[in-house]
């Protein structure tokens, strides 16, 4: 029998971000951005389905027979992990994320000055995107514990799953899980706003009435934090305001132009000590900025993020020209980035 246990063990002592079990396949690990496989016996798929049913509850069960995929949180020994299981070929997968015991520290993720100064916002929207393992979330919940340990606030997180388990410090943390707390992103947004919440976490902006009611939340007095997977800041305004048709989208732009407070973009390039480090673009919303958004000049974005230095800005280019400068990083890898950010 698979033990799954001991699996998950030896991704946390290897230091691994996520682990893969699929049946008929080998088991692998992901370190430092590569796969690595940890056995040459293949993963019975029938164990694995017997090992998953184990685990599973009768919820999660009922809702993976008529899915077909599912999201979960599971803990070993105070280790939590983010789980998706899905089927494949007929067989069944698991990937999952290992999440940190700890949140990291803004000094321990490079936070520039100006992503640690939207902590101390009281209002608007905060957005940190990239691709799916980029830690879009470790930043957001650094942000979120930098509050906790400063501030006096309701804070509501809204995450499928719940990933980092904050415990309360100077602020008040209500932590509510999709298909476990609540039916939805959407639904749990319909009714945040009746539990007097300061601050509001929502996982991901995946669909048109999220997105109309983080909006709102951001401009009835809440500070939001939300992430998109888009590659850099100037797309997350694209991508929010694509996703309405026709006469809404002026309506979203000036919305949008008015609660927007900045857009972290985010990715993440192998060291040259091993490991890897983010790199993160930096937009802030300006008048300038929120001129540019209003006006639907999208296009003009990355220019005044170049021009914005005064203003905490820095662009994605000028990020990577620094770690090679400080030797964090290769040439190489910054532009093999580059150049795949370019084919985007």
């Amino acid at each position: 029998m698979i033990n799954l246990q001991k699996i998950f063990k030896e991704g946390i002592v290897k230091k691994a971000s996520d682990i893969h079990l699929v049946g008929e396949e080998l088991p692998m690990l992901r370190i430092d951005g590569e796969l690595v496989e940890i056995s040459d016996t293949k993963i019975d798929n029938d164990e694995l389905e017997e090992v998953l049913s184990i685990i599973l509850t009768n919820e999660q069960k009922r809702r993976f027979l008529e899915e077909s995929d599912l999201d979960i949180g599971y803990e070993i020994e105070g280790v939590r992990f983010r789980i998706n299981l899905h089927r494949q070929d007929r067989k069944v997968g698991l990937s999952a994320r290992i999440i940190p015991s700890d949140v990291p520290t803004p000094a321990e993720l490079n936070f520039e000055e100006s992503i640690l100064k939207f902590a101390e916002l009281n209002d608007g929207l905060v957005l940190v995107t990239g691709p799916t393992g980029c830690g879009k979330s470790t930043t957001i919940a650094s942000l979120i514990e930098e509050i906790n340990k400063t501030k006096k606030a309701h804070i509501v997180t809204i995450e499928d799953p719940i990933e980092f388990v904050f415990k309360d410090k100077k602020s008040l943390i209500e932590q509510r899980e999709v298909g476990v707390d609540t039916k939805s992103f959407a639904s749990a947004l319909k009714y945040v706003l009746r539990q007097d919440p300061d601050i509001i976490f929502v996982g991901e902006m995946r669909d048109p009435e999220t997105i109309s009611t983080v909006l709102t939340a951001a401009e009835t007095g809440h500070l939001v934090f939300s992430t998109l997977h888009t590659s850099s800041a100037a797309e997350a305004v694209e991508r929010i305001v694509d996703v309405f048709e026709g006469s809404k989208q002026k309506q979203i732009l000036i919305q949008l132009s008015s609660v927007l407070r900045g857009v972290v973009a985010q990715h993440l390039l192998p060291k040259k000590d091993g490991g890897r480090i983010a790199v993160r673009e930096v937009l802030v919303n300006t008048p300038a900025v929120a001129n540019l958004i209003k006006e639907n000049n999208i296009n003009q974005i990355k220019s005044a993020i170049q021009t914005g230095v005064k203003d905490g800005m820095i662009t994605m280019e000028k990020v990577l020209e620094n770690f090679v400068e400080k030797d964090f990083i290769s040439k190489e890898a910054a532009a093999t980035y580059l150049g795949q950010a370019k084919k985007i």
